[in-house]
C-alpha cells in the first residue's frame, strides 16, 4: 500500500480541529501543534512543554482503564522486513488473506532515490470507536478493564459494518470463522498468559513498536509520548476516535 510524501507535510493550523477534541488530547497529557493534510495526520506534544495549557493531565492511574495499553511507534525505523506482520500470522492464527497489521510504504516520486519510508498501520484501539458504535450486535465492544477494542466471534454476524466504519482499514473477515477479525494486542495469546508484550513489539528488530501503559509513568511507551519537545501524532483525529495508538519519529 501507498501513502502519500509525508516529508511534505502542510501544517493547516490546529483551528481545524475541535477545541472539545483537543481537550480530549489534554488528558493524556499532549497539546496539539498542527494538523495536517486536511487533518487525516495530528501533531501533539507534551503539555508540560506546550504554552497556553488551560488544562492539567490526569496523573497516571486516573485514566477510564487500568492498565490503559497502547503502542507507540517509531515510524522512521520501519525498514518494512515484516517480521511484525510474521509474528502476528503465527501467534494469532491469521490466514493467507487477512491480517492483523500491515505496513504502508511512501510513494516517491518519479525519480527520487531516496530511501522509502514505512508506516505500520494496526487497530487504534480507540477510545471512542467508529466500529463499536455501529456493530448491530455488540460483537466489538471496547473492553471495560483494559479499553482494548475486542470481537466477540460468536455474536459476529459478518455485515462488515465494522469494517466499514474503521477509520484505519484494520479489520478483515476470517472466512473460516464467517466473523471479522482484528487486533487485539495479543490479548487472548499472550497478555492474558503473562506476556509482557505484543507478537510484533517482541519480533521487531529496529525496535519500532513499543507496547506498554498508559497509566505508568515509568513504562517507555509513556515516556516516549511525553518526553520534553517531542513531537507526536495520531492518524486520523478529524474522525473523533481518539486512538490510542501514538507515531513518533526517534
Amino acid at each position: 500500500m501507498k501513502i502519500s510524501d509525508f516529508e511534505k507535510l502542510k501544517n493547516e493550523g490546529t483551528e481545524k480541529l475541535p477545541s472539545e477534541e483537543r481537550r480530549r488530547f489534554l488528558r493524556f497529557g499532549l497539546a496539539v501543534t498542527g494538523v495536517f493534510l486536511g487533518g487525516s495526520v495530528l501533531s501533539l506534544t507534551s503539555a508540560r512543554n506546550a504554552s497556553g495549557v488551560q488544562e492539567k493531565k490526569s496523573a497516571a492511574g486516573k485514566f477510564p482503564y487500568k492498565p490503559h495499553y497502547t503502542m507507540v511507534l517509531r515510524q522512521n525505523r520501519c525498514i518494512d522486513c515484516e517480521r511484525c506482520m510474521e509474528a502476528c500470522v503465527r501467534t494469532n492464527h491469521v490466514p493467507s488473506y487477512g491480517y492483523r497489521t500491515t505496513i504502508m510504504e511512501q510513494n516517491r516520486a518519479a525519480g527520487d532515490d531516496r530511501d522509502p519510508l514505512f508506516m505500520p498501520v494496526l487497530c487504534n484501539h480507540c477510545n471512542r470507536p467508529p466500529c463499536v458504535r455501529v456493530c448491530p450486535t455488540t460483537a466489538t465492544y471496547k473492553d471495560k478493564e483494559t479499553g482494548i477494542v475486542m470481537m466477540d466471534y460468536k455474536r459476529c454476524i459478518g455485515c462488515k459494518t465494522c469494517m466499514a466504519a474503521c477509520p484505519y482499514n484494520a479489520r478483515y473477515f476470517n472466512e473460516e470463522t464467517r466473523a471479522v477479525d482484528k487486533c487485539n494486542f495479543c490479548f487472548d495469546t499472550r497478555l492474558s498468559k503473562g506476556k509482557k508484550l505484543t507478537a510484533c513489539a517482541e519480533a521487531c528488530p529496529a525496535d519500532v513498536r513499543i507496547f506498554g501503559e498508559l497509566t505508568d509513568e515509568n513504562s517507555e511507551a509513556y515516556q516516549l509520548i511525553h518526553k520534553p519537545d517531542r513531537k507526536v501524532w495520531v492518524l486520523r483525529p478529524e474522525t473523533g476516535a481518539m486512538p490510542n495508538v501514538f507515531y513518533i519519529n526517534d
